[in-house]
């Protein structure tokens, strides 16, 4: 299994500051589900750090790429998969199946939409942040535009969570992160 530092040197690699933020940070949502859930916690930071670890030099491709990248490195197929399956409908054909697949195709774009909320805010932190601010945001379509709502609401009933759950979850987990203030 390859380390953490291996992951994100290979995320700084393809990527500049905008695109490495946003892997931090759903690495951090990711590790805070796993924990929660007894589950293998660098295995599932690893599969957040690089879920779009192709998608600013090769957008066209994106998840083929990383599998491609991901599996010259010997890459555990696991991890392989739960990137490819977190475009499922999007750009991939690979539907999530496991905890962290269904984990991480929820948080991805929620991450996002949650980081844009807290961007607007005074403080520019996600500590005061709350559920009722997100949900508004949420009903905003020309808010964070590309933060796909549908994909957000597929991933809530995949982990059987009421949609208020996973944003609350989701807040909960960038303030344990090094990432609360952006």
């Amino acid at each position: 299994m390859p380390t953490r530092e291996d992951a994100f040197n290979l995320l700084k690699k393809y990527n500049s500051d905008a695109l490495i933020t946003h892997g931090l940070a759903v690495e951090a949502t990711m590790r805070y589900f796993a924990k929660k859930w007894c589950e293998d916690v660098e295995k599932w930071g690893i599969v957040g750090l690089l879920h779009d670890l192709d998608y600013e030099k090769y957008p066209d491709e994106h998840c083929y790429k990383t599998k491609e990248i991901l599996s010259s490195l010997n890459y555990p197929q696991d991890i392989i998969r739960a990137i490819m399956s977190h475009a499922w409908k999007i750009c991939t054909d690979v539907e999530p199946k496991t905890k962290m697949e269904k984990t991480l195709y929820a948080v991805d774009e929620l991450t996002g939409l949650i980081i844009a909320c807290a961007l607007v805010r005074p403080s520019k932190s996600v500590i005061d942040l709350e559920v009722k601010s997100v949900k508004k945001k949420f009903k905003q379509k020309s808010f964070a535009a590309g933060a796909n709502r549908e994909v957000i609401k597929e991933g809530a009933t995949m982990l059987q969570m009421e949609l208020d759950e996973l944003i609350s979850e989701v807040i909960l987990a960038l303030r344990e992160s090094p990432f609360h203030k952006f």
